[in-house]
């Protein structure tokens, strides 16, 4: 159960046109977002550095998705977990792929270059930070230094967002919750604090 709660979205009109477009990507409007707006600077903030890393298009959708996901996992944020998995899906990722995340070493269904990203989401997501220098000199064989600099920037989001709605036990709205039951169980994901 959220430790703070959201305010309601009919309480945050200036936001409107924000949330749309948020949850025409995502499919539903994160809790998260309506708990940071109890301080409208942060809230604020944490948009313009979202869609700056969202939109700048050197990396797709599925893979920032993917990269999302596995730094959420090595830094064991649920609700993260779950928002990153069912956004996945809706970039196009196939649920297959996305249940078998944890397996992207060893699993023919990732190329050498997601392995590359997803191995160095994996070493940034965790504390202490343990990226070493050959993963990331592997990034450059990959990845142009833009499409580098997307990567860590969805690795340093998502460093925030895991903190923070680890912290405030944000709620897992219903479409992440029901679709991280359905494809992550499996591999142990319970919602925990965030049910």
């Amino acid at each position: 159960m959220t430790r703070l709660e959201p305010i309601p979205r009919e309480d945050l009109p200036q936001y409107e046109p924000v949330f749309e477009i948020i949850e025409g990507a995502m499919g539903f409007l994160p809790s998260s977002m309506r708990t940071m707006a109890h301080v409208p600077q942060v809230l604020d903030g944490f948009n313009a550095m979202a869609m700056g890393v969202a939109t700048a298009g050197f990396i797709d959708r599925g893979l920032s998705q993917m990269i999302a996901n596995v730094t959420s996992l090595a830094s064991g944020c649920r609700y993260c977990q779950a928002h990153t998995a069912a956004h996945a899906e809706h970039a196009g990722v196939d649920a297959e792929k996305i249940e078998h995340l944890w397996e992207f070493e060893t699993s023919d269904l990732f190329s050498d270059a997601e392995r590359v990203a997803l191995r160095v989401a994996l070493g940034a997501g965790g504390s202490p930070n343990s990226v070493t220098d050959e993963q990331f000199a592997a990034l450059s064989e990959h990845y142009s230094d833009e499409a580098i600099v997307q990567i860590v920037g969805t690795i340093a989001m998502f460093g925030f967002l895991n903190r923070w709605n680890d912290t405030m036990a944000t709620t897992l709205e219903d479409e992440p919750l029901g679709f991280a039951q359905s494809h992550l169980s499996q591999a142990g994901w319970e919602p925990g604090k965030h049910a």
